[in-house]
């Protein structure tokens, strides 16, 4: 086992026997913090306070756009879903990933005409023009190649849930984030794609029993950054290791302030 497979084991444990899960209203909590960093990621400014409020009491944050607002929600009633879905044991379907995207964009997305056909990111359609990672970026898989690439991706994932060991851990965290890699390297949607495979990574976290990794806003630039690096050298243990030693420091972070808020050095 890698040193850095072990670290992640053994800083489960820690934060498992900390008590933290078993805080009032932990699991709803965590959810918002998923949420928020990951519509930060994308560029919302509404921070976990506001999106308590905006989703428990309905009270829109002053000084936030609408639509950074209706991206959260998007995102939190999409996490509902998908978290629902996860009970199921149900096999990953092309048709599941677009009404996941569905679920992301709803209030967001909107209708594209192009030359190769009109569709609607609000609807979870995959796309039917071709995207590049920003101005000057590389350009992502050809629109004509998506839905058998995403087809075949579902096969993948389905064969290797089924050959995993759930005991191994360490290795239970790496499928989910080659599932992540794997899947917003296809880029099946014209918008939403980090939002979507980062909820994907999530559910299959959740069906594996591990505590949910979150991408934080503070490590988006190093977690873009291996993603890229990834892509360039085809080596994902970059952005697995990148993802693994991310999803540590969070932990480690949430048993120090949880021992300092009860007052435990």
């Amino acid at each position: 086992m890698k040193e850095l497979d072990k670290k992640l084991v053994d800083t489960i444990n820690r934060y498992k026997d900390s008590g933290i899960e078993q805080q009032v209203d932990y699991e709803k909590f965590y959810l918002y913090s998923l949420i928020t960093h990951s519509t930060a990621i994308e560029g919302s400014t509404v921070t976990e306070v506001e999106n308590q409020l905006l989703f428990d009491e309905g009270i829109a944050a002053k000084g936030r756009s609408m639509n950074e607002q209706m991206m959260n929600i998007d995102l939190k009633d999409a996490y509902l879903y998908g978290f629902d879905w996860a009970k199921s044991n149900q096999p990953y379907s092309v048709d599941l990933l677009c009404r996941l995207s569905a679920k992301v964009m709803r209030r967001t997305g909107s209708e594209y005409s192009t030359l190769g056909g009109t569709f609607d990111s609000s609807k979870g359609d995959l796309r039917r023009c071709n995207v590049s990672a920003g101005i000057g970026g590389t350009s992502y898989l050809a629109f004509s190649k998506v839905p058998k690439a995403t087809a075949d991706f579902c096969t993948w994932l389905n064969q290797e849930l089924a050959a995993i060991d759930k005991n191994d851990v360490a290795a239970c965290y790496r499928l989910s984030f080659e599932a992540h890699f794997r899947l917003v390297t296809i880029h099946p949607w014209v918008d939403g794609n980090g939002r979507t495979t980062r909820l994907l990574m999530n559910i299959l976290q959740l069906q594996l029993g591990l505590i949910p990794s979150i991408v934080t806003k503070e490590d988006k630039g190093e977690y873009i950054q291996a993603l890229i690096d990834s892509r360039e050298k085809e080596d994902s243990s970059i952005i697995q290791d990148i993802m693994l030693s991310q999803h540590i420091a969070n932990l480690e972070k949430r048993i120090l302030q949880y021992h300092k808020s009860i007052g435990d050095s």
